[in-house]
């Protein structure tokens, strides 16, 4: 009998079991696919941020992301009420692997591999903060993945008190803002297992810097070319305002066209747990005095 059927044909448990596996795969249904298509919720772009056709699902020839959205996001980050607009982005290429994946467990019944398809896409995020005015040089933040910060807390780095006081001057600037969201960055773009053990060697004495060279990594090995393509999508040529002390996300932004750029300095959360690390990113370059270290 084909698999299709014999799962159409369970009940209890097992039907439970089906309805979730076709959750897993809605949001590749051709149907619902063809639905977002139509109700402005689903968008293809190019490396230039240029709308282009998305009524296929084949993997067009040149560079693409896949975005979904807008989708109304209250967030708890500030004092005030705020709903931002969130969108989802995604490699084109990297969907088209899901895809495959998903029917191979279709044909398994492999719902223990869900993992697999989660693994296989670095899903971004672009959170829109008001009501941004591309004529008045609105605010944006590129800020990288940081699960220790971001959603545990961790003082170990600036990097969750910057994300909460990124989206706090959005909502405060008149000219609103633009955060993205970079899921694939994790540790400058090492990985959290990398991560960890950047930790262990900075606990024996090295810097974040010199713990990635003692691993063989990269100092900074993130890549911005998608941040710069929605960017482009969201403000074309107009100029913005980007909170960050780092000169290479100007310098990358730039490499991809973004030159129309003001620096704001964008310093948050510095105490004795982070003075250190804070410390070798000014040496690296960051625009970091000895006074904002206090």
């Amino acid at each position: 009998m084909d698999p299709a059927v014999r799962i159409g044909m369970l009940t209890g448990p097992a039907r439970s079991q089906r309805d979730e596996l076709q959750r897993m795969f809605t949001y590749i249904d051709p149907s619902v696919r063809t639905r977002l298509l139509e109700q402005g919720k689903l968008t293809r772009i190019n490396a230039a941020g240029e709308v282009i056709d998305a009524t296929s699902a084949d993997i067009p020839a040149e560079p693409a992301l896949e975005i979904l959205g807008p989708i109304p996001l209250p967030i708890a980050l500030t004092d005030e009420p705020l709903t931002a607009q969130w969108y989802v982005f995604v490699r084109r290429t990297e969907l088209a692997r899901v895809d495959g994946l998903a029917a191979e467990l279709r044909q398994q019944g492999g719902q223990h591999l869900f993992a697999s398809l989660t693994s296989s896409m670095a899903v971004n995020s672009l959170l829109v903060i008001g009501d941004p005015d591309p004529s008045s040089e609105p605010l944006v933040r590129v800020h990288s993945n940081c699960l220790t910060g971001d959603v545990f807390g961790s003082r170990r780095c600036d990097c969750g008190p910057q994300l909460a006081a990124a989206v706090r001057q959005m909502q405060q600037d008149p000219a609103g803002g633009y955060l993205v969201y970079m899921a694939g960055h994790e540790g400058r773009g090492i990985g959290l297992w990398a991560k960890a053990a950047t930790y262990l060697l900075q606990d024996a004495g090295e810097n974040t810097y010199q713990a990635n060279r003692t691993l063989g990594l990269p100092d900074d090995s993130r890549d911005f070319s998608d941040a710069a393509a929605i960017l482009k999508w969201r403000l074309g040529d107009s100029p913005f305002r980007l909170l960050t002390n780092n000169p290479k996300k100007l310098e990358d932004l730039a490499g991809h066209g973004l030159v129309n750029v003001r620096r704001v300095k964008h310093l948050a959360g510095v105490d004795e747990w982070n003075r250190r690390y804070l410390k070798a990113k000014q040496g690296w370059g960051h625009a970091i005095s000895e006074e904002d270290l206090g």
